[in-house]
């Protein structure tokens, strides 16, 4: 109790990260998800902390209702709610950056095999493009605040073209790269 409320805070949110493998995460329900961070982290300092009822935190860890539990609507199911509803990322963005990491928007679903090599190649010269708008900006010694926008979108398009090419390498499957790889790049999709 001695460390700050913030401080707590970060640590709860990380146990997502450190609870479970990021795979096993995708594949859990939120109740699921809260009850695994609950054996780690004290329901009592998550309720002191947020200001709620200790059986209000530990109804986040039961099935919701409609599946024959007593459940009630988690901060989990909150966020995804909200984002299904706004169509905006950018709430996922916030929860990341406030939680130490980084949102990467999945790609869209891959579509019929493409070959590997284009494709790699496609990536490592939307890389190699990234690198180039780094090194204009900071050809003269300072990146200004609308440099530092352009190299931060280049990022955060080239995360997602990244992961979208991982994914394909776990399926085998390359059809949708070129797509993503246009779309974060700035060309037309062939």
């Amino acid at each position: 109790m001695g460390e700050p409320r913030e401080a707590r805070q970060k640590v709860f949110c990380r146990g997502i990260a450190t609870l479970v493998a990021p795979r096993q995460v995708l594949n859990m329900e939120s109740h699921e998800l809260m009850k695994a961070l609950l054996k780690e982290t004290s329901a009592k300092q998550v309720c002191a902390d947020m200001g709620l009822s200790l059986s209000l935190i530990y109804k986040w860890a039961e099935p919701p209702a409609a599946d024959s539990g007593s459940g009630s609507s988690n901060p989990l199911d909150r966020v995804r709610q909200l984002v299904e509803i706004t169509g905006d990322q950018r709430i996922a963005q916030w929860v990341a950056e406030r939680s130490g990491g980084f949102f990467i928007n999945n790609p869209a679903a891959l579509r019929e095999s493409e070959e590997l090599i284009p494709a790699t190649n496609d990536i490592v010269q939307q890389f190699a493009d990234m690198l180039g708008v780094i090194a204009a900006a900071a050809s003269d010694q300072q990146i200004t605040d609308k440099e530092a926008k352009h190299i931060r979108s280049q990022w955060e398009g080239l995360k997602s073209v990244t992961e979208g090419f991982v994914q394909a390498a776990e399926a085998g499957n390359f059809g949708g790269l070129k797509a993503d790889l246009a779309s974060h790049h700035g060309e037309p999709a062939a």
